[in-house]
């Protein structure tokens, strides 16, 4: 079955409990329709670039899944008319990468950036 991952933003007014509620309950409609959740991870509350109906901040929350398109066309469809549910970005992929998100990493175990030059 093909890869996906999910981003989805929620209101920021949710309790963390509702926020990580609706993490399960989009992974029950896939798992109703033949995907599973690989992996889950909630990012918490973080504050956007710019207002999304009236909102400066939402709760972040991201999806591995594995899943026919069937699957997360019913779950995207879902996630749009659901209330709570701010935006949604699903991006089909050719593997999934081990370990935790570039999110979830520390700053200093993230490695790969160039290092910051002082100017005088």
């Amino acid at each position: 079955m093909p890869l996906y991952e999910h981003v989805f933003i929620s209101r920021q007014d949710l309790s963390n409990a509702q926020a990580e509620g609706l993490v399960e309950h989009f992974s029950t409609v896939l798992a109703d329709n033949g995907g599973k959740v690989v992996d889950s991870e909630y990012w918490g509350v973080k504050t956007m670039a710019y207002k999304i109906n009236k909102n400066r901040k939402g709760h972040y929350a991201f999806l591995k899944t594995d899943a026919p398109a069937t699957a997360v066309q019913e779950m995207e469809r879902l996630m749009r008319l659901h209330d709570d549910v701010m935006r949604v970005l699903t991006i089909k992929v050719d593997g999934h990468e081990e370990g935790p998100s570039i999110q979830m990493q520390k700053k200093d175990e993230r490695g790969d950036r160039r290092e910051r030059r002082n100017r005088d």
